[in-house]
């Protein structure tokens, strides 16, 4: 067992109060305190700033820090009220009333829809046990799971459980899309699926990681399930990635919400956030109820680190169920330290395999074996090995003579991020200077030069061209990363869907275009005489003319695999066949005047009716500096960041290509850099290309 001596902010919490969730191992930790000012100091503000209502309870389950706004006043839950029906399931389970084993039987006429897998991936006819139904329900909050553990239960026994707990706001309403079905039409009509309060919802996560709540057994059961959600929307979206959250929320237009156990770094804490009438009632990524939430989550968080130097560190105790790197180095440690090697994952999980690694290192130096990692144990494994390659020992590093380079020398370009760059003369093409100009590279959005000027070139033939409406897809629509932000349904001129195309880099603009145009430019004989082939294959016909293009432009070492630039295997290009393509697009008075556009607003109009207004801004920074023309951005994790741009200066003009540099902001400075070194050496003399 290990102690802490206590000190005066901090709080020794009995023994009892704090056992670890997957051992039996009972350990002492210091517990970091954050008394309520410093709480309401931070929280306060944070849901001042909200334009909705707000309920808010937390509580620290050691120190009992606590603070509340609102949190008496009953509000919407939306799927969180799935929490309560696990309990009740649970309890039953507890009296015998029913059996986590029982399976139950999906009907057609038992699929409703929204959130969850079951409606769309079983089909009818298909069983699962009551428990796996309980974990669909809390894993994936699914609706037709929800409805399933319904019918078992009886939708008021969740109402009269809460009730007999003291929960006398938590209540069930109805089956979730059955309103038919509720018990308390006011309270579906005014709330919805369920209502709660702050407060109440509060008590019940303070019970469960008591194990108070139905059964020690069944607490911890219950704390998988919430566990086991990947959900990172809310609380613990702006936690570290290796966070143990335990939660359920819940998501309608107007109302967002999340509770849960969030394990911070001074111990656990119960937080809830209900929020209702919100005037963002967006999906959008950043929705404001659910940024709330997790700024919430992630000043909680703060407020309890302990990592600070003037805070407390508590004891490093490995168990059974531990997770993160310091679990990997102890695998990967184990692994080299035992013979025979036991072989472990080195996946960050403690568990059973690893528990008993540990053991055979305990035995075999006469230590009690019981699988946990103390200082004892830590003395014994040695330095840890923290990397799959052994960091050398200090004297070693220490005695190492390392060579060093010649000195910089003073002429030359400036030193740079990128992976590859090239300087050209805009007017003529010629070549001016370069840095690896034909390493072939992926290119990211800077493909949608191409995409531009390949639907530009249509209006050689038809003027009216701009003036065609494109209908955006659900494929539009869906394709991820950068976005002009139009929806399925929604209708745009191909005038303006251009600059959604150029100035947002939207992704979607990409894909609605392509498919608009692919069809008409379509050199096969079969397309021509099969529109079913034309329609489906839209894209891939696009992509085909994007190649000819290129092949027609001499750019002989790119190869297009989609019109928007996201990651492809064989989508890629040289920084020399860029300044190529933006020569020739930059040749359009159209693309110049799209490229060189700041931002620009426009109308879209949906088949349903409604109408919304949108506002794209250019990604390109260095159009707010003077004598810079535009061209294009792009960024994925295997292009890193490029830039091609053209620029004027003294009656010159050049076209600057820079492919890979290390970041977003480095892009810019790299081109700057080399803009300023060309223009200064194009004043001292003739130019040289290299």
């Amino acid at each position: 067992m290990i102690h802490v001596k206590c000190i005066p902010h901090v709080k020794c919490i009995p023994l009892r109060s704090i056992a670890l969730a997957a051992s039996s191992v009972l350990v002492c930790i210091t517990v970091v305190a954050a008394d309520e000012p410093r709480l309401a100091a931070v929280l306060g503000p944070l849901i001042k700033a909200h334009r909705g209502q707000v309920g808010v309870a937390v509580k620290h389950l050691l120190s009992e820090d606590a603070y509340t706004h609102r949190a008496d006043v009953p509000m919407p839950t939306a799927s969180m009220i799935k929490f309560p029906v696990m309990v009740e399931a649970y309890r039953q389970a507890e009296m015998g009333k029913l059996r986590l084993s029982d399976k139950l039987t999906l009907r057609e006429e038992d699929k409703v829809p929204g959130s969850g897998i079951l409606t769309a991936h079983f089909s009818a006819g298909s069983e699962i046990s009551m428990r796996d139904a309980l974990r669909l329900m809390i894993a994936y909050s699914d609706n037709t799971a929800t409805n399933l553990v319904l019918d078992q239960l009886e939708l008021r026994s969740v109402n009269q459980t809460m009730q007999r707990m003291g929960l006398v706001k938590t209540r069930m309403h109805s089956k979730v899309y059955r309103r038919k079905t509720s018990v308390d039409p006011e309270g579906s009509r005014k709330f919805g699926l369920g209502s709660t309060t702050a407060t109440e919802t509060l008590q019940l996560y303070e019970m469960l990681y008591r194990r108070e709540l139905v059964s020690p057994d069944a607490s911890r059961a219950m704390l998988e399930h919430l566990s086991s959600r990947s959900d990172r929307v809310k609380l613990a979206r702006l936690l570290p990635r290796d966070t143990r959250v335990a939660h359920k929320g819940g998501s309608v237009s107007a109302a967002r919400c999340d509770a849960g156990i969030v394990e911070t770094p001074g111990g656990p804490v119960a937080v809830c956030v209900l929020t209702s009438q919100n005037e963002d009632k967006s999906w959008d990524d950043d929705n404001a109820a659910e940024l709330l939430c997790a700024r919430i989550g992630k000043a909680v968080w703060d407020l309890f680190d302990e990592s600070d130097s003037d805070k407390v560190t508590r004891p490093t105790v490995l168990a059974l169920g531990a997770t993160g790197e310091l679990v990997e180095a102890l695998q990967r440690t184990l692994n080299a330290r035992l013979k025979p090697s036991p072989e472990l994952a080195v996946d960050g999980d403690f568990g059973a395999m690893t528990e008993q690694a540990v053991m055979r290192l305990q035995r075999s130096r006469s230590l009690a074996a019981n699988g946990i990692v103390d200082s004892k144990t830590w003395k014994l494994l040695g330095p840890l090995l923290t990397t799959a390659s052994p960091v050398p020992a200090p004297e070693t590093v220490n005695a190492a003579q390392l060579k060093r380079e010649p000195a910089d020398a003073v002429d030359g370009p400036p030193f740079v991020t990128c992976r590859s760059w090239l300087i050209a003369d805009a007017r003529t093409g010629n070549l001016l200077w370069s840095h690896q100009p034909d390493r072939v590279l992926d290119m990211a959005s800077t493909t949608k030069i191409m995409t531009a000027l390949l639907v530009l070139q249509s209006t050689r033939e038809r003027a009216d061209v701009l003036d065609e409406v494109v209908m955006f897809s659900r494929k539009a629509d869906q394709t991820p990363g950068s976005t002009a932000g139009i929806r399925a349904g929604e209708r745009i001129s191909v005038r303006e869907l251009l600059y959604g195309l150029l100035l947002p880099s939207g992704n979607d603009a990409a894909v609605a275009l392509a498919q608009h145009f692919g069809p008409r430019l379509s050199q096969s004989t079969k397309a021509q005489s099969d529109r079913e082939h034309l329609r489906r294959n839209s894209v891939d016909h696009f992509v085909t003319a994007m190649n000819r293009m290129a092949h027609e432009l001499k750019m002989d070492k790119t190869t297009f695999r989609n019109p928007h630039g996201l990651t492809a295997a064989g989508h890629a290009s040289t920084a020399r066949d860029l300044a190529i393509l933006a020569r020739a697009a930059m040749r359009n008075p159209l693309f110049v005047q799209y490229v060189s556009s700041r931002q620009r607003g426009c109308r879209v109009e949906s088949v349903d009716g409604y109408q919304r207004n949108l506002v794209w801004k250019n990604t390109n920074r260095l159009l707010a500096i003077e004598g810079y023309a535009g061209i294009k951005t792009g960024t994925t994790s295997a292009a890193g960041a490029c830039l091609v741009s053209q620029a004027r200066r003294d009656g010159r003009e050049l076209i600057l290509v820079v492919l890979g540099s290390r970041s977003s902001a480095a892009r810019y400075t790299d081109t700057r850099n080399l803009y300023r070194w060309a223009w200064r050496s194009l004043g001292q003399g003739p130019q040289v290309g290299k």
